[in-house]
């Protein structure tokens, strides 16, 4: 019965993903509480990481493999993503007796689930290395940060150079308009479907809205330790209406100009749709630069390997930060195989491991030491931005894990779909965040 069970959880699980427009490697079934057999264990002698960016699978796959030839110790990459709830497929684990030996945390919240469990590397070589640790309250260091990406509003250079359009002439609400117009108005010439690519599917993407386009009211054009409007949020469950309102104002123009399907397409019309240079700007971040070289490279290449870049989302005028941090981390599991799993995380924070990383995955090293550079869409602009301190640091990590998926999601679906306006979206929001930040 228990093996039944097992199968018709698996059949699930992939019956989801796919709806999702999600694609998993070596994705385990979700686990029953008792149930030996959530997973395959790592081979013997070898550890087993799970790993929630299913962008970087490919590389992570290549990593372990270059590893295992090196060092003769076996890594099980266990890489799903999407819209998949990562923190209740590793509690399944846990009761099942099947906790990887390192896993993926996103924020203080996932990080408050493990309290005891996770190993402080504090000691580890690689933590002198990098600030992009993450340090729990207690100051033990329970993070590996594999990569920092970026948030802002992505571009085609090629298409604006076709319009006529300087990004950096884009810089508060009034010129992000007149672009926006001007694009719209040359669709036809210049092969669009959309200005923007702007999708808002709650099932799918309720963490690009709720969460990856939330934060920019929170943080965007602030100072990395500024905190303000987080704060607000979380201390008193309000939100700054006049900030909010300007953020309002540009989602709703996202909405003006995104694909018919705005409310509807998911991940994948997104990503694919912005490599085959169908829309001038998209509401993804740095981690899709992968995408473009390696899932979508046959689009990417046949729109002309165009130059990426991107904006800051200026709401307001004079906003001129992208938002970068890490997407987040890697603990390890105290009651697993600690010492190769330690082993490991050294090894990819190494020139070997770096290499793959960043060239490969297409990451921004967090590692002070690396001397690989990406090749990767986004990468020059990222450096511009960190070079020139016009970055924001982002919190949405830290607000409850589940506000997204169970409440803001659904407002920016409701409003790209209209069925609510623009003064129905914020109150909304002012009802709504109280609930999610006391539930």
């Amino acid at each position: 019965m228990k093996k039944f069970l097992a199968i018709v959880l698996a059949l699930t699980m992939v019956i989801a993903l796919a709806a999702c427009g999600v694609s998993t490697e070596s994705a385990a079934p979700a686990a029953s509480s008792g149930d030996s057999q959530a997973a395959a264990p790592a081979a013997s002698g070898g550890i087993r990481l799970f790993n929630g960016k299913i962008e970087i699978a490919n590389a992570l796959n290549h990593a372990a493999e270059v590893y295992e030839a090196a060092t003769g110790k076996h890594v099980e990459v266990e890489s799903i993503g999407g819209g998949v709830d990562l923190q209740s497929q590793l509690k399944q684990y846990y009761q099942a007796g099947n906790m990887p030996d390192i896993f993926t945390c996103e924020g203080t919240p996932d990080f408050s689930n493990w309290t005891g469990m996770m190993v402080d590397m504090a000691d580890q070589p690689w933590a002198a290395d990098t600030e992009a640790e993450f340090i729990d309250s207690t100051g033990a260091t329970v993070g590996f940060p594999y990569t920092t990406e970026a948030i802002g509003l992505a571009y085609n250079k090629s298409i604006l150079d076709k319009a006529g359009i300087d990004p950096k002439s884009i810089t508060g609400p009034v010129s992000m308009r007149a672009a926006f117009e001007k694009l719209d108005s040359m669709k036809d010439e210049l092969g669009l479907t959309a200005v923007i690519g702007w999708y808002t599917t709650a099932k799918e993407l309720y963490w690009s809205t709720g969460n990856h386009m939330f934060c920019n009211y929170l943080d965007a054009g602030l100072a990395r330790n500024d905190s303000t409007y987080f704060d607000l949020m979380m201390n008193e469950g309000k939100l700054d209406l006049d900030r909010f309102t300007n953020f309002a104002q540009m989602v709703a123009l996202f909405n003006e100009f995104a694909p018919a399907d705005t409310a509807s397409g998911n991940y994948d019309n997104q990503v694919s749709g912005f490599a085959g240079g169908k829309f001038a700007f998209v509401t993804q971040g740095s981690w899709i630069g992968a995408s473009l070289t390696d899932q979508y490279k046959d689009l990417y290449a046949a729109a002309g390997n165009f130059e990426c870049g991107m904006i800051p989302y200026a709401f307001e005028e004079g906003i001129d930060t992208i938002l970068t941090n890490p997407p987040s981390h890697w603990a390890v599991f105290k009651d697993g195989n600690v010492e190769d799993a330690l082993a490991f995380l050294q090894w990819l924070a190494g020139p070997d491991g770096q290499q793959i990383m960043v060239q490969e995955a297409g990451l921004n090293s967090p590692f002070a030491s690396c001397t690989v550079v990406a090749n990767d869409p986004f990468a020059p602009t990222i450096t511009e931005f960190t070079a020139a301190g016009k970055t924001s640091s982002w919190h949405f990590l830290d607000q409850p894990a589940n506000m997204a998926e169970d409440f803001t999601g659904a407002i920016f679906q409701d409003f790209a779909a209209g069925s609510i306006n623009t003064e129905e979206f914020i109150q909304d929001m002012v009802d709504t965040i109280p609930n999610a930040i006391n539930q």
